[in-house]
């Protein structure tokens, strides 16, 4: 089958043939065919197949198939909602590129920036709105943008902005749209809340799902090592060095946790940058494009930030911490064997993560390969936390145990006793909520106050 069979455009082909694309992929092939039918779509494919054109390839050529309003500003016709900022800007560069030769308008809008600018965007008057839900919400409320002439929707990882919290920012989207309209939703993992909650928006859809649920591309070589937690970050250096891995995907399950691993990468000369919900855009928006350039050799990352990541050819993917939901695992290594290219994936187990393991592997249906530690790593042994006084012991250690007992300073973000532990799961949902500055001030901010600091939440 050919891009030439499924109905599309002369000026469409045109882009994907551009693209150096010739043969659809799977989700491709079923879904622009039911899309053009003007069918409800659920579909579930694996990340890294192409769902992305899936959609955007017949979305284009409905809209522009269909008389645009002759007077006043242009409507937004399609509204595509991701959950995250780098999500939304993939998916709209999708739109442009494919997009190109259309007279259709497209625009992105994300929180994490300043609002104007989007605001003014939209005044001109859009074809096509890719948003977050959150800043969605923060436009409308200031009569930014309308959603009553919507044609077409778009869940894009629908599964994540349910594991995020966007539910009640959706069903809010929802009542702005008009009833008739086209639904999709695409998503690389469906769970049983995904279909419960597309039964009120989807209207006898087209059901697609081109690969086993809860899988992970057959390109991607997995492998795992047990070891201490401790040793994590040495056995990282060892294996980056060791085989000379020039772009590493690094996954950890808390911002601090990235922070940390990449300021000790770089002390061991290996460049690496952190990227997660909260840094600025404009942060991670230069993390990300100096890790494709080649700049920074390793790009630390949790999983909200790495939603919508597209690095092509991406080689190596690491959990440095394993996930503890299973279904992140998948999201992750889909990171790389993107569009049938080969890729690595390596995951390093602590003891405590055992639980995580299993649950992965019930998942997946298989065993994890567990690889032995290189022959030529050396474990790193624990420094003692208190000098012994002798011959061998530092001078710090020697002043250190002169030093009268006081209770430890934590840094930002550690845990005292009397502190509340913060879970993986409370971590995640965090990154994925407003990240508004907080205040000196003992006052309560008032929740619209500044509508412009949101992070992935809008």
């Amino acid at each position: 089958m050919s891009f030439d069979s499924l109905g599309l455009s002369p000026a469409l082909l045109s882009a994907v043939h551009n693209k150096g694309y010739e043969t659809p992929s799977p989700i491709q092939a079923q879904a622009i065919p039911a899309i053009l039918k003007g069918r409800d779509v659920l579909a579930a494919a694996q990340t890294g197949t192409g769902k992305t054109a899936g959609f955007t390839l017949p979305l284009l050529q409905l809209l522009s198939e269909r008389p645009s309003p002759a007077k006043g500003r242009k409507p937004v016709r399609a509204l595509i909602m991701t959950p995250t900022r780098e999500l939304a800007a993939q998916v709209e560069e999708s739109v442009k590129t494919y997009g190109a030769q259309s007279s259709l308008r497209s625009a992105v809008v994300f929180g994490g920036v300043n609002i104007n600018p989007q605001m003014n965007r939209l005044r001109t008057g859009v074809d096509i709105l890719v948003a977050t839900p959150g800043r969605l919400l923060d436009l409308h409320s200031q009569s930014a943008v309308n959603l009553s002439q919507v044609e077409i929707l778009v869940l894009d990882e629908a599964d994540r902005m349910l594991d995020m919290g966007f539910i009640h920012d959706i069903r809010k989207i929802l009542k702005l749209l008009p009833e008739r309209r086209q639904n999709l939703l695409f998503s690389a993992t469906f769970s049983s809340e995904i279909r419960t909650f597309t039964k009120n928006i989807l209207h006898n859809p087209v059901s697609i799902d081109v690969a086993p649920r809860n899988t992970t591309a057959e390109t991607v070589m997995q492998q795992a090592y047990r070891m201490e937690k401790s040793g994590k970050p040495a056995l990282l250096k060892h294996l980056i060095h060791t085989g000379r891995w020039e772009q590493v995907l690094v996954f950890t399950r808390t911002k601090h946790g990235a922070d940390r691993l990449s300021k000790k990468l770089n002390a061991f000369k290996i460049t690496a940058a952190a990227i997660h919900g909260n840094k600025s855009q404009n942060a991670r928006t230069r993390a990300l494009a100096e890790f494709k350039a080649g700049e920074t050799r390793v790009l630390v990352a949790t999983d909200i930030a790495a939603r919508g990541l597209d690095i092509k050819q991406l080689p190596h993917v690491v959990n440095f911490e394993l996930p503890n939901v299973p279904e992140d695992y998948v999201h992750r290594i889909g990171r790389t064997g993107r569009a049938g290219a080969t890729g690595h994936a390596v995951s390093l187990v602590g003891d405590e993560e055992m639980k995580y393991l299993r649950g992965i592997e019930r998942l997946l249906k298989q065993k994890m390969v567990m690889a032995s530690l290189p022959d030529d790593f050396e474990m790193p042994v624990a420094q003692p936390a208190h000098g012994g006084g002798g011959q061998g012991s530092s001078g710090s250690a020697q002043q250190a145990k002169r030093r009268p007992h006081k209770k430890p300073r934590h840094a930002a973000g550690e845990r005292t006793q009397k502190q509340k532990p913060a879970t993986p799961a409370a971590e995640s949902r965090k990154e994925g909520q407003d990240s508004r500055p907080k205040r000196r001030s003992r006052r309560r901010p008032s929740r619209n106050r500044n509508p412009d600091s949101t992070g992935d939440r809008g």
